[in-house]
């Protein structure tokens, strides 16, 4: 993902699945598109598995704890012919 939107909910009293929700509902608004794949931190990802529905969770250090790297996966390039 080269492109996407940062998110932050830091609600002590939600769950991570309805944080990601949360993100993924304002960016389709936002976008016209739901997003299918989102970053967090991997401290997040330590408590609990969420329950995202069609949206891929995976973890990065570069993303802060609280905040939500979300948006659509790039297609992948196809393989070169020699």
């Amino acid at each position: 993902m080269n492109i996407g939107m940062l998110w932050f909910d830091n609600d002590p009293k939600a769950e991570l699945g309805l944080k990601i929700q949360r993100a993924a509902d304002y960016y389709s608004r936002k976008y016209g598109k739901a997003p299918d794949l989102c970053f967090v931190h991997p401290s997040m990802l330590a408590e609990e598995k969420p329950r995202s529905g069609k949206i891929e969770v995976r973890t990065s250090r570069s993303v802060l704890p609280n905040h939500f790297w979300i948006g659509i996966q790039q297609p992948a390039a196809p393989a070169a012919k020699i």
